[in-house]
């Protein structure tokens, strides 16, 4: 599959934009119009730019506002066209982009538009140009796809033919499956974007919420599956309009969209494998089984399969001085398993949670979440997906006779290592680690906390990347992103994304969280994060745990008294249970499935940790309880006095 990204999706000048696509290995490039007016560039400086930077240039666009219009308007049209052609001569590019008129469209006539039509064919034919006409979602006579081309094949040119783009067909609900009765020799280009799911009017949603393939909630692969069914053979383009993208990282942001292409392709080619048999005519109920996936034209390349992660082998978290989180593990009931035998990483679990403390840290730099370690089935397999996805590889030091791990770079910085877990839920690496136990001598664990497991993990994600977490996650751990939540805090909405596994054995929260100027931020000092990370821990009896935790001096994250009175009154709970609940600092959530208990520990640095219990078929995160946590995290951050219970 050719690979193609419009300029528009990206930030930065022209010059730095096609750098960005080259480095991420993008096979070409749409010149969006402005990014080429606003240039020091000469058309032929990008033409021998492209060429040096392997780069073909695919498309030139947009091209508004040409048909539906009055002799006059025509006239102007077709002599403002035939500059475009021949700038694109300059260019070295034959195929260019028109869109279906929005702003100057009067007359609603096919038979008009298409002698209109006509008239550019012939005059882009004089110039050896391609004419590729698209439906825009909001034009004003033509706004879909199939009316378009029943208007390119009225006009019968070999310079005209079609431009699909998702966006315009899915965002209005179109059957792609028509698609496949396009004569592909009529498909001049192929344009493809996500999008989030929105209630608002198309244009703004166009414009401003596009996403690249695997952020949204789009049917792409079966879009693409109808394309390919097609026999079209031409570029696969990027055309993304966001306001976040435009801002970012210019190289990171062209990674992300060539990942985003990657896992397409292979989303695309497992539609075409698992509807094989609408291709062929289907079968008959009892009869033989339908022939294999037909070959098409366009080649679909896959990744390495990876099976989905089994469970969290370890998390880890980094800090110049680790005295703090020592006292906080040791109080939870996690026992101390002794430092490395080779690196400066000490071990401590409960159960089948294993938590490394990472002393390895620059100096004052406070506790952070830094890694985290999956089971999955095959470490190196696993690995060579997500390096074929673009993820940065993280390499880490081993002698002999140590488990190799392999790693690689979430979007946060976060590093992610692929382990080798064995079905008992036990990990060899510790097997590294001596069982000095100066640090946790005489802890006791507690009987609720025998069996503990790590039950989830929640990282605050930059602003700018969020989208990009959501695909990575899903490309290379097979994590699959469950619908998103907004939460309520007191500097503001914190979006909240959870990425797992089907049988939620790995759940991994990502949270978009508001920022805000620390005090003096006027002189120039950094943003303050208002927003932190959490490592949460299932027991069996969190009642006992917590209890055993409050005997060692664990500090609790204080619970407002007004929480267990809406408590009471939401759910007339037993008043020695609500009693227990109060002493403990615990929170409660019920539905129809079970029952939710968890507490937290204060904040260090960056980090705290929960405990949970999950009763009966309990499957969230205790959600109604967020804005508790939230805003008595605020009043911590901030020096606030409080009243509690």
């Amino acid at each position: 599959m050719r690979t193609g990204i419009a300029t528009v999706c990206l930030s930065g000048t022209l010059k730095e934009k096609m750098q960005a696509c080259a480095i991420a290995g993008f096979d070409g490039i749409e010149i969006f119009e402005q990014d080429l007016v606003t240039s020091s560039l000469s058309p032929e400086d990008v033409r021998k730019m492209a060429a040096d930077l392997g780069l073909t240039l695919d498309l030139y666009q947009p091209f508004r506002d040409f048909d539906s219009v009055t002799e006059d308007l025509l006239a102007a049209n077709l002599r403002r066209a035939e500059a475009k052609f021949r700038l694109m001569s300059r260019l070295g590019m034959d195929t260019i982009l028109v869109c279906t008129n929005v702003a100057t469209a009067t007359l609603d006539d096919d038979d008009l538009r298409a002698a209109q039509l006509a008239a550019l064919a012939d005059l882009a034919g004089g110039h050896g140009v391609k004419v590729a006409y698209e439906a825009l979602a909001w034009g004003k006579y033509v706004n879909d796809y199939e009316h378009a081309h029943r208007l390119v094949e009225m006009v019968d040119h070999p310079n005209l033919g079609t431009c699909l783009d998702s966006f315009h067909i899915l965002s209005r609900d179109w059957d792609t499956a028509p698609i496949e009765n396009i004569n592909a020799d009529k498909i001049f280009f192929v344009q493809v974007a996500d999008a989030p799911k929105l209630s608002m009017d198309v244009l703004s949603w166009s414009r401003h919420y596009r996403v690249f393939p695997g952020e949204g909630q789009f049917e792409l692969a079966k879009f693409m599956g109808h394309v390919v069914r097609a026999g079209y053979t031409g570029p696969v383009s990027l055309e993304v309009f966001n306001d976040v993208f435009r801002q970012s990282d210019v190289e990171r942001t062209a990674v992300d969209a060539m990942r985003s292409l990657i896992w397409l392709e292979e989303q695309s080619a497992k539609w075409l494998d698992t509807n094989a048999a609408a291709a062929n005519g289907g079968t008959v109920a009892g009869g033989p089984p339908a022939p294999a996936r037909r070959r098409y034209p366009m080649e679909l390349a896959t990744l390495p399969q990876v099976a989905e992660p089994a469970g969290f082998n370890f998390a880890e978290v980094k800090a110049a001085d680790t005295g703090v989180l020592e006292k906080v593990l040791g109080q939870l009931g996690f026992e101390f398993n002794g430092r490395h035998r080779t690196k400066d990483v000490q071990l401590w679990t409960m159960g089948h949670a294993r938590v490394i403390i990472n002393e390895q840290a620059p100096e004052a730099a406070e506790p952070a979440i830094a890694a985290l370690g999956f089971d999955v089935d095959s470490p190196v397999i696993a690995s060579a997906r997500a390096q074929q996805l673009k993820a940065p590889v993280v390499p880490r030091k081993s002698q002999a006779n140590e488990e190799v791990f392999q790693g690689f770079a979430a979007p946060d910085s976060t590093e992610i290592f692929l382990c080798q877990g064995n079905p008992d839920g036990t990990a060899a690496w510790t097997a590294e680690f001596g069982q000095a136990r100066e640090f946790g001598e005489g802890l006791e664990v507690p009987s609720g906390a025998r069996t503990a497991v790590i039950d989830h993990v929640n990282l605050a994600q930059p602003w700018q990347h969020f989208d990009e977490a959501v695909l990575f996650y899903t490309s290379a751990l097979a994590l699959e992103p469950q619908p998103y939540a907004e939460v309520a805090s007191p500097s503001g909405l914190v979006r909240s994304q959870v990425m797992q596994t089907s049988d939620r054995d790995v759940r991994l929260v990502l949270n978009l969280a508001p920022v805000i100027q620390q005090d003096g931020a006027d002189s120039g000092t950094a943003p303050r994060k208002t927003y932190q990370e959490h490592i949460a821990f299932a027991v069996d009896d969190l009642v006992a745990t917590a209890r055993a935790a409050r005997d060692r001096g664990l500090a609790f994250l204080q619970i407002p008294e007004n929480y267990y009175e809406d408590l009471d009154a939401r759910f007339d709970l037993d008043p020695g249970f609500l009693a227990t609940l109060r002493d403990l600092n615990l929170l409660y959530d019920r539905d129809t499935d079970g029952e939710f208990l968890h507490f937290y520990t204060a904040t260090v640095g960056s980090v705290f940790f929960e405990m949970v219990e999950r009763r009966g078929k309990y499957d969230g995160y205790g959600a109604p309880n967020a804005p508790v946590r939230h805003a008595v995290q605020y009043d911590h951050l901030h020096d606030l006095p409080q009243t509690t219970h």
